[in-house]
Parts: C-alpha cells; sequence; structure tokens
C-alpha cells in the first residue's frame, strides 16, 4: 500500500514522522514522507521581541497557540494530500476536525520535563535572578514554586536553536520536553530531570498522534499495530481533563497520567499566571473508562480553586 505521511519540517518532526515510516515499512507498505511548513513554523522564525506578522497574528488570536503546528497538516490530511499526519500529541487540541480521528498513538518516550544549564548547575545552583529560557506559561508557573528569583526569557525556535542561544549566553538554562531531547539523541546534554510533583508536563507530553481520515479502513488497518493501549488510554484521560477545564496553552495547566495494574492514576495542574497559586490534585479510576477518571479530577481541581483562576484569566 502506498502511504504518504504530512508532517513538519523540523528535526524533531522527521524523526518521528520516520519513526513511523519505518514501522510501516517492515510491515510491507511502501511510504514517503511529505513536509508541509505550517504556521507554527513561521511564528518561530519570529523574535519575541517583534511584533507578530498580521497572518500569524490573527490565527493566534481566533485560537491561541494550541494548533498552530498542525492546521495546515489537517489541512492537507481532509484534502487527500497525504494519508497520515505524525504531530506531537501535545500540540493536538482536545477538539479534533470534522472527519479526523486519532487512529494509533505509540508507545510514550519519557514524559518528565528536563533542565539543561550552559555550566552544569542544578537548579538549585544556578545563580540568583538566573534566566531562563521558556515561553511555557506551565513551566514558568511551576518553577515559581521552587525558585521565586528566577527570570524567564521566551525563545523561540527547534530544540537545536534553543540550544545554540543556551551556548551563545542567552540564558543560564533551559527547560525543555525529555521526549525531544532523548529522541534526537542530545541526552548528554541534560542536567537533571524533574520529577512528577516538581513539574508537572503538558498534556499529552511524549507521545505521538498518528491521525487519518476517519473510515478509511485500509489507512486505519495499517497504523493499528503502531497503537500502544496503555499510552492511548493514559493521554485520553488527560486530555479528557484539559477539554473539561476549557484550558489552552494560554492558561498553565498539567497533567499526566499512568496505566498501574488495572487503573489509571491520574495527576493534574491548574495555576494562575503570576505563579502564586498553584492547584493540584490527583484521582484513579478504571482502566476502562479514561473518560470520567479526566472529567472527575477536572471536578477535583474546579472545586479547589482552578475555577477562580480560569475565570480571571479568561476575563484578562
Amino acid at each position: 500500500m502506498d502511504i504518504i505521511i504530512g508532517s513538519r519540517g523540523s528535526k524533531l518532526a522527521l524523526w518521528q514522522a520516520n519513526w513511523v515510516l519505518d514501522q510501516l515499512v517492515a510491515a510491507g507498505h511502501a511510504v514517503e514522507i511529505r513536509i508541509i511548513k505550517t504556521t507554527g513554523d513561521r511564528l518561530q522564525k519570529v523574535s519575541p521581541s517583534q511584533p507578530l506578522p498580521a497572518s500569524i497574528a490573527q490565527a493566534v488570536a481566533e485560537a491561541g497557540t494550541k494548533g498552530l503546528f498542525i492546521k495546515e497538516i489537517e489541512e492537507a490530511l481532509r484534502a487527500r494530500e497525504v494519508d497520515i499526519a505524525v504531530h506531537s500529541m501535545k500540540d493536538l487540541p482536545t477538539e479534533q476536525p470534522e472527519g479526523l480521528v486519532v487512529a494509533a498513538v505509540p508507545s510514550r518516550e519519557d514524559a518528565r520535563d528536563v533542565l539543561i544549564s550552559r555550566n552544569g548547575e542544578s537548579l538549585a545552583e544556578l545563580p540568583a535572578g538566573a534566566r531562563i529560557g521558556t515561553g511555557s506559561l506551565r513551566r514558568q508557573t511551576q518553577l515559581r514554586c521552587l525558585r521565586q528569583d528566577l527570570e524567564f526569557v521566551a525563545l523561540r525556535g527547534n530544540l537545536d536553536t534553543r540550544l545554540r542561544k543556551l551556548d551563545r549566553g542567552d540564558c543560564e538554562a533551559l527547560v525543555l520536553a525529555a521526549a525531544g531531547v532523548h529522541r534526537l539523541g542530545l541526552q548528554a546534554r541534560i542536567t537533571s530531570y524533574f520529577d512528577f510533583d516538581q513539574m508537572c508536563p503538558a498534556v499529552g507530553q511524549g507521545a505521538l498522534a498518528i491521525e487519518v481520515r476517519q473510515g478509511e479502513a485500509r489507512i486505519e488497518r495499517a497504523v493499528a499495530p503502531l497503537d500502544h493501549p496503555a499510552t492511548h488510554l493514559a493521554v485520553h484521560a488527560e486530555r479528557a481533563m484539559l477539554r473539561r477545564l476549557g484550558g489552552g496553552c494560554q492558561v498553565p495547566i498539567a497533567a499526566h497520567a499512568s496505566l498501574e495494574g488495572q487503573q489509571l492514576r491520574l495527576r493534574g495542574v491548574v495555576a494562575n499566571l503570576a505563579g502564586d497559586k498553584v492547584i493540584r490534585a490527583t484521582a484513579a479510576g478504571a482502566k476502562e473508562d479514561p473518560e470520567s477518571l479526566g472529567a472527575l479530577l477536572a471536578e477535583k481541581l474546579l472545586d479547589q480553586g482552578a475555577r477562580a483562576i480560569l475565570e480571571s484569566i479568561q476575563k484578562s
């Protein structure tokens, strides 16, 4: 079967697409990758100190940054220009376009965040007022709980670009997803790993989403062997929590689920923008119903103070 994979052109995105290609080729399919430039790729080339081009600013205003790395790929998928879209799960909005479905979620990489410092210092050893390269509100708010003196620098660009900016002195350290660092073979750069109590990851972090046209049986059959049920269930619970909370990249929301025996265990975090109020909660439920587990944890977070935080952010 001839299959065309749609992917962004970054080194990490192509690693992910080539991993899927290798699995499908091993199963006897003829596969090629088609690179598609997304709005998110154009956004990364704009300096944080410069105003956004009108087209990108409009896209961000309409949908936030969530989905900017996948919009054009999904359009190509719906137009039948490609047969499969490979995304980082954390880039995928909780509501998918009509006619598209995530047919497979492969086994998850390490979901943790990592610290990469320029001189090998741990977070505790960084100098007072150290600059941390991250534009993620989720990371910033949780880092403030660990050290209130830190400053944050919004660095755009792919992983290699951010590492170059670190090495030239734009900041003292970076906080990145372990999965991307591992996939590109850059583990030697990692200074330390955050545990889930210190830094709860983004929803879906470390997982891939293989998206196809709904009802296209031949493609669904081809990618079905790539699905890892435990990862799929965990990600489903995390995304259900996020969907119930109604949050996106503009709200510091984090979650991580894992399958333990017959139960899914889910932790979630909601923080305000100042980082001085962080709501944490956990829940467990039957693996057969990840949707209900995600909704349950969302309600716990809302009842513990997340509702006021979310309402405040939406009004700002």
